[in-house]
């Protein structure tokens, strides 16, 4: 899957779905897509990124307390 950096609009697959799914977790691994060879993973907070269209995550994988 790939998300958006917020701030430089740059790609990132995401490599480890189940911890963006949990919104006990603030941080996600992924790779940051530019040049031609891949990069090494690093991780992005949840927060400063969005889906390519632009659309925020969903609040259920973010805030631990989404059901209050």
């Amino acid at each position: 899957m790939f998300l958006q950096d917020k701030s430089s609009d740059t790609l990132i697959e995401i490599t480890d779905l189940e911890t963006l799914f949990n919104p006990l977790r603030n941080e996600i691994e992924g790779r940051i897509q530019e040049g031609e060879e891949e990069q090494d993973p690093q991780a992005f907070p949840k927060q400063d990124l969005t889906f390519a269209s632009g659309e925020n995550l969903p609040r259920c994988w973010i805030d631990p307390n989404y059901r209050n």
